[in-house]
């Protein structure tokens, strides 16, 4: 039977998981497969003497050990995933670090063996001798006139500066009778995928392809990082991406270990294979995040915001491997769903002695509601408003759309947000919360051991970047569609919701729609997942190409129906008369004689098969709000949540049971963001947080029942009217659960200006007050 689009279709993907019939990268078995692992450095900063290498060549079942000097086609820097403004100093990122390296986990050498093991043990007995240079380990320390410098020659550790102006924010700051402030700070987090990365190269495949097997979110990327490093043509690469056990933008770009794999393959002639540990995961995987903001707030007694103003700097470690997109998606999204008259910021964008870091879930976005959100409550409590109230007086209405914010986005394009009612969607998600109910709660909390807190925040996002996407769709000879799509999933159910858009075009039950995806030999171009880009760009380049195959279908019926293409209706899996359904023909019937036929022929267009693109003018901006409850122990700052409530518009859904699955997904990472996780070293650079025995991602116990609400204001900016979602749930989390603990420990005088909010910072503030009571 046939599926609308929306409706919560059971995912196609999920019968081959848990039955265990998934392939990752570990699965891959290849005649005559050698093993690669890494020699890494210790050192955060420090400059290579030289790599004795005899110990392991000796060890037997070792084929090759490799270092700078014996792969010389590794020599050039690595190509960023996104390049910095100009105005940057350059941070050439090497493929191996030597004759400097500048973060722990850096590679130095590898060794290819028989098997991972006893390459690891070789590994083990490579010989460096280092000189040990003082290292910025932290952006603290990388911040002080002191500083070690990351790169020779510069006067500091700032690569550049990152600036936007709207309005005049001195005037407005003038215009306030009330001006708030704070220092506001969030940790460097990681993604943590179940699945570590990995690749396999195969030197050459069937086809006569260099081929590359691989978890990777950007197929044709790391294609073309491949190509140009080794002086290939594009169509002599190709790239595999097998089923992958989560991404969350840590396997969007090329890493060094990709091409010395695929050097190592190509010196070798067999394919040779690398599986991440958990612990180089931590070491040398890109973590997000990790900005210090100094911001304040201008507004009137009315409680009308003026100016917003906000000096930041961002950590990326050693290199900026993705410019300053990240820093953009904050300055971009500093506004969020308000009327915010004038701007001004800021931001350093700083190296560290620590291991570079890229994109994770949200890129951006959380940091930016995280200042403007702690802001709004602080306005609300220094005006006396409810912050609810607060919000609600500055939040963009419906008849202000499309709401111009005086940004430009970072594909160059004024900032425009879609048609939506913020303010009526702000006010379902009070009415669902029972927000009245919860303050009434609070206020019998208030003396207690474990007083009741409630938290809000609002956000927008951009999503679905472009510049395009791509799909394939061919039916046939049994009836069955097959669509192509460039992007790679790792867990967004891509199988099934491009299913059922294929599906709706082509009047075809889903169950015989079959989505294969990211193999560079399917499709010529295509770019990849991430920035919650995948539904709005592929869905509608699924839709249109399944729509010209539906033309074709049409004609091709009304030939052998002897009617009119439009009195042609596909239904069921059938092509048939209007009016007339006992005359039709079978799908199947139709892709046999659309190769043959006259009309199609006619047009040089023969078979029932499309390839098609979708390129967005701009991004489609999403709204969401979110409430929390917390309940606070004042004695050993443990933080509880009692509800949690999410709105979010997604414009039209295509799968409700995805929809929810992926703001659940983002609340969970919100929530870990707010309330645990975090990456920490040392001032010398040295990880202290290396593994999950340290890294604290949330647990089952410290989840609350997920509730959500999507709204349907359908996009402009695409043919099915989506808005992106799966980067959206988490932005919000750090500042409304922030909100939320400040709330309840108001009357203890408890500060929340960073996340993590760890029982131990809590507590530390809370037993404080009381020390120095004491001794007075």
């Amino acid at each position: 039977m046939d599926t609308p689009l929306g409706s919560p279709l059971r995912r196609k993907e999920d019968h081959r998981f848990v039955t265990g019939r998934g392939r990752y990268v570990e699965d891959l078995r290849f005649p005559g497969m050698l093993h690669a692992a890494f020699v890494r450095s210790p050192y955060a900063h420090a400059r290579v003497r030289s790599v004795d290498t005899g110990a392991a060549r000796a060890t037997p079942a070792v084929v090759a050990v490799y270092t700078a000097r014996d792969l010389p086609e590794c020599g050039k820097p690595m190509p960023p995933s996104a390049a910095a403004p100009a105005s940057f100093r350059p941070t050439p990122q090497p493929v191996f670090g030597d004759p400097l390296v500048r973060y722990v986990g850096e590679v130095v050498a590898a060794v290819v063996a028989e098997d991972p093991y006893t390459a690891a043990d070789a590994a083990a007995v490579v010989g460096v001798d280092y000189e040990p240079l003082p290292a910025a380990g932290t952006m603290t320390r990388a911040l002080e006139p002191t500083a070690p410098r990351v790169f020779e020659g510069w006067p500091d550790n700032v690569a550049g500066l990152s600036t936007a102006r709207v309005g005049n924010a001195a005037a407005g700051f003038a215009a306030a009778q009330v001006v708030v402030e704070a220092t506001l700070g969030l940790a460097r987090v990681h993604g943590v995928p179940i699945e570590t990365r990995g690749i396999v190269a195969t030197p050459e495949g069937p086809d006569g392809r260099l081929t590359l097997w691989t978890s990777s979110q950007s197929p044709y990327g790391l294609r073309a990082v491949v190509a140009g490093v080794f002086g290939l043509h594009e169509e002599q690469v190709r790239v595999v991406v097998v089923d992958t056990g989560g991404g969350f933008g840590i396997k969007g770009h090329a890493y060094s270990e990709d091409l010395i794999v695929t050097a190592a393959a190509r010196r070798l002639g067999r394919p040779v294979k690398w599986s991440e540990s958990r612990r180089e995961h931590f070491l040398t995987a890109s973590p997000d995040r990790g900005q210090q903001h100094t911001a304040r707030l201008g507004l009137t007694r009315e409680g009308k915001v003026t100016a917003l103003e906000t000096r930041f700097a961002r950590e990326h470690g050693a290199y900026l491997s993705s410019g300053e997109i990240v820093t953009r998606n904050t300055i971009n999204h500093l506004p969020g769903p308000y009327r915010i008259p004038s701007l001004d910021v800021t931001a350093s964008n700083v190296v560290t002695h620590a291991v570079f870091g890229a994109a994770y879930r949200g890129s951006g976005r959380p940091e930016a509601n995280f200042v403007l959100e702690r802001l709004l409550d602080r306005g609300a409590r220094a005006l006396g408003l409810d912050p609810a109230e607060l919000r609600r007086r500055n939040m963009i209405r419906a008849d202000e759309m499309p709401y111009r914010t005086g940004l430009v986005y970072r594909d160059g394009t004024p900032i425009a947000y879609d048609p939506a009612d913020y303010v009526a969607s702000f006010d379902r998600l009070l009415a669902d919360f029972d927000y009245k109910g919860w303050r009434s709660r609070q206020a019998e909390t208030r003396s207690g051991r474990r007083p009741v807190g409630v938290g809000l925040a609002a956000y927008v996002q951009g999503t679905g970047v472009g510049p395009f996407e791509s799909a394939d769709v061919r039916i046939d000879a049994s009836g069955s569609v097959h669509v192509f799509i460039g992007v790679s999933s790792q867990g967004q159910s891509h199988e099934t919701t491009m299913a059922q858009i294929a599906a709706a075009e082509l009047g075809v039950d889903p169950e015989r729609v079959f989505v294969l995806a990211a193999d560079t030999t399917l499709l010529p171009y295509g770019n990849g997942t991430g920035g919650s880009r995948v539904a709005a760009n592929a869905g509608p380049a699924v839709a249109r190409t399944a729509r010209e195959v539906a033309g074709k279908a049409r004609a091709v019926a009304a030939e052998m129906l002897e009617c009119a293409a439009a009195d042609v209706v596909l239904a069921a899996g059938r092509a048939y008369v209007a009016g007339v359904p006992q005359r039709g023909v079978a799908l199947g019937d139709l892709a046999r004689a659309a190769v043959r036929s006259k009309t199609l022929l006619r047009e040089a267009r023969p078979g029932l098969q499309a390839c098609g693109y979708f390129a967005p003018e701009t991004v489609t901006f999403a709204f969401g709000a979110q409430a929390c409850a917390v309940e606070v122990d004042v004695e050993t700052g443990r933080v509880r949540i009692l509800r949690y409530l999410a709105v979010h518009d997604c414009g039209r859904p295509i799968n409700s049971a995805v929809v929810d699955g992926q703001l659940h997904g983002g609340l969970a990472g919100g929530i870990g963001t707010a309330l645990t996780e975090e990456v920490l070293y040392d001032a010398d650079g040295q990880l202290l947080t290396g593994s999950l025995m340290d890294y604290a991602i949330p647990l089952a116990a410290d989840l609350p029942t997920f509730e959500t609400r999507t709204l349907a204001f359908p996009s402009t900016r695409n043919d099915l009217g989506i808005k992106g979602v799966g980067e959206s749930a988490i932005i919000a989390p750090p500042a409304t659960i922030a909100n939320a603990v400040e709330d309840a420990l108001a009357s203890h005088g408890v500060d929340v200006l960073e996340v993590p909010i760890t029982p131990s910072r809590l507590w530390e503030q809370l037993v404080q007050p009381k020390a120095r009571r004491a001794d007075t």
